[in-house]
């Protein structure tokens, strides 16, 4: 009989408190949910995060199938948030104390031929024995089991995991060395065959391998050589290829996939290289939550944010701040081509040897988990800004380097002089505080006598925190800001890249923020819509992949202090724009490369200079439209007009995805806007919005809904 894996998501009890095994008092009050699940669903701002910090029990009836005969029966859990224990018709099986890591429970010695209660009690507290409890941290940890669970079975031998390292990746002829790790689950005649499959995504046979092999091994390694005709995995091309391999016998066998890419990335003193070429990272920090359900949220969601950040907002590297995220997420990184930066659960706190050993733990189980996505390319083996701890670090590194040698070693501080014992020294440089400087040398960060490979992981963020609603003068600081330090990037040629904190604004402790539990440090908000910044690091794309003109203003005489208009910013990758001010004569403008030199696309910059107090008219006088056209190679490739009296004309409503799966809680992100007579948003319409749905779907969240600065998201989840 054949072995199976399937989702084992639909249909959970869910109740409050520790319970190991629901009672009939208990079975009747308690909520049906499908996973993902969140245990508390939290307001958009104002709520009391202890309100989860606190135990939950999930409870699921497994009932004895024929085709567990024979069989090894198992349950996989991709994350359950944070102390995970889980028992079988009231027996305590294992437990689980990481919540952003997997975890297989055998189930098979537990079961009983008839009805099986599967319970999992799940504690939200923040246990300062694991990470990244223990001190205070800038994000929120939300109770539940948020990510799929899966039923499978195999047989006795099974194929645990497979890493796939590509070699001669810059030859004309490449390996990929390949280690199956096999696990003997029950004793037995093990006797058998190992076939492994290189094809490409399209189904054609690239190479192929087989050996024989028995129980008492467990670890298989070999390499299929002199592979010709590869693609490249890329940030523009990114080729994949599925690698297939299988174990069999007379009483045994098991299948394992994996999706693979031939590259080459290595951070030098001199910036980085992809597959010999060098690459400015370009990058932003990324928070797995989302509003309400925190991080219960699908894979069509988790998709849609790495498709923001590489389709839309022009990234060309994430950082998984500050723990591993969901696999659809990286998944998707993999297909799209965007570079990611992954590294372990942490905020500054570093706890006693029992918390350090389970910081180890998570160290191997992301790598083991992630190890053959192409998209990765350094691993972060440092808990985030904490200070120096050798005899710890050295350990962290020297697993990672032992899991995966393929890979660079990172560790993101925010102070200098820190002891280096990673391959690159990551950096928070907040030092850009409205002086002048924007970034500080690597060395003068570093303290060493000698150049080593270098990336800054965050600036900015809370150095100015700014709302998608606030003041068009605070928004203009916001966008330079962000435009300075991306410059100071582009002019350092061995800093490797930047990565901004953060793509988008998050919910947080008291203990940081706003005070309304969000941290404004985004540059777009929690629905994920666009700041004005987020266009100071979209408009550096090619035109020819998408045109960018966007003015930093609302466009209003009296909006700034003094009812100034200018100095006027627009961001745009344009080499020329028209300006035209009601019946004075158009303007036509260059980048401001004197100001931005470094940058791919300076932007546009209106001050004085061009247009005259006198012509732009002051406080009493008329206002006028403006109209913008933007050039490239002397062709017109993007319009916009700005009117002076904007009505509010238009509700747009828009969907990242178009059609949904049922039954598997998918969810898409829909946008809605106020938009004028010529399509601009208008950002101080603060209406109330009734959102209903027909069919088979729901809203998450609340269905009545302000506008915030002229706009609002929601997330919409497929029923059955």
């Amino acid at each position: 009989m054949m072995n199976f894996c399937k989702k084992f998501n639909e249909q959970w009890q869910f109740i409050a408190g520790d319970h190991p095994l629901f009672s009939a008092a208990e079975l009747a009050v308690a909520e049906q949910v499908d996973l993902p699940h969140t245990a508390v669903e939290l307001d958009y701002n104002y709520f009391d995060e202890t309100s989860y910090q606190r135990p939950f029990s999930y409870q699921k009836t497994l009932f004895w199938q024929p085709e567990f005969d024979g069989k090894q029966v198992w349950l996989q859990f991709d994350g359950a948030m944070a102390d995970a224990k889980v028992y079988v018709n009231g027996q305590f099986v294992t437990g689980h104390r990481d919540g952003y890591t997997p975890f297989d429970v055998l189930l098979t010695p537990h079961l009983l031929r008839g009805e099986n209660q599967i319970t999992v009690v799940i504690d939200g507290s923040e246990n300062p024995e694991i990470a990244p409890f223990g001190g205070q941290i800038d994000y929120l940890t939300y109770a539940g089991i948020y990510r799929h669970v899966w039923l499978k079975t195999t047989d006795d031998l099974r194929i645990k995991n497979v890493q796939a390292i590509a070699d001669h990746v810059l030859a004309d002829e490449k390996s990929l060395n390949v280690a199956v790790f096999l696990e003997q689950v029950a004793a037995g005649d093990h006797q058998g065959e190992l076939v492994a499959q290189l094809t490409t995504q399209e189904g054609d046979v690239v190479a192929t391998h087989s050996q024989a092999i028995s129980g008492s091994i467990s670890r298989v390694e070999f390499s299929l050589s002199n592979l010709t005709g590869i693609r490249l995995w890329d940030v523009d091309n990114p080729a994949l290829y599925q690698l297939n391999v299988s174990i069999g016998g007379t009483n045994f066998s098991h299948q394992f996939s994996t999706r693979v890419g031939f590259r080459q990335a290595e951070f030098t003193a001199d910036g980085f290289l992809l597959n010999g070429r060098k690459l400015k990272l370009r990058g932003i920090n990324r928070h797995q939550s989302y509003p309400y359900v925190g991080y219960a949220m699908g894979d069509h969601a988790q998709k849609a944010d790495a498709d923001l950040i590489k389709n839309e907002f022009k990234f060309n590297l994430v950082r998984t701040s500050h723990y591993p995220q969901a696999p659809a997420f990286l998944d998707r990184c993999d297909e799209l081509g965007l570079l990611v930066f992954e590294e372990i659960p942490g905020w500054q706190h570093i706890g006693d040897e029992l918390w350090q050993r389970g910081a180890i733990d998570n160290i191997r189980a992301m790598i083991e988990r992630d190890w053959n996505h192409p998209s990765i390319i350094l691993w972060g083996v440092r808990i985030n800004e904490s200070r120096d701890c050798d005899d710890f670090y050295t350990q962290t590194n020297q697993l990672a380097h032992a899991l995966d040698p393929n890979r660079q070693t990172g560790g993101v501080r925010c102070h200098a002089n820190s002891t280096l014992l990673e391959d690159v020294y990551t950096m928070n440089d907040f030092v850009l505080n409205g002086g002048e400087v924007a970034l500080r040398k690597p060395q003068q960060v570093t303290g060493l006598d000698h150049q080593v490979p270098y990336m800054v992981t965050e600036f900015n963020g809370h150095m100015f925190p700014t709302k998608r609603f606030d003041c068009e003068e605070r928004q203009h600081e916001h966008v330079l800001r962000h435009l300075r330090v991306l410059d100071a990037c582009y002019a350092a040629p061995n800093i490797a890249g930047c990565i901004a904190w953060c793509l988008f604004d998050y919910n947080t402790h008291k203990d940081f923020g706003s005070g309304d539990r969000i941290c404004y440090h985004g540059i777009s908000d929690m629905f994920r819509l666009p700041k004005f910044a987020a266009y100071a690091y979209k408009s550096q794309c090619d035109v020819a992949d998408e045109p960018v003109m966007q003015p930093v203003t609302f466009w209003a005489r009296g909006e700034r202090c003094e009812c100034l208009i200018l100095p006027l910013i627009i961001l745009t990758n344009c080499d020329e724009v028209e300006f035209k001010f009601g019946d004075y004569p158009t303007k036509r403008l260059k980048p401001a490369v004197e100001q931005f030199p470094h940058l791919p696309h300076a932007p546009i910059i209106i001050d004085d200079s061009i247009i005259s107090p006198e012509e732009f008219g002051e406080w009493g006088m008329k206002w006028n439209t403006v109209e913008l056209r933007g050039f490239h190679d002397g062709k017109l490739v993007s319009e916009l007009k700005m009117p002076a009296n904007p009505i509010a004309t238009t509700l747009r409503v828009k969907a990242d995805n178009q059609r949904l799966p049922a039954n598997e809680k998918a969810a898409t992100r829909v946008t809605i806007e106020a938009l004028d007579q010529e399509g601009n948003l208008l950002p101080f319409l603060d209406d109330i919005i009734q959102v209903s749905v027909t069919g088979p779907a729901k809203v998450i969240g609340p269905e009545q809904l302000v506008l915030k600065g002229g706009a609002v998201g929601v997330w919409l989840e497929a029923g059955k």
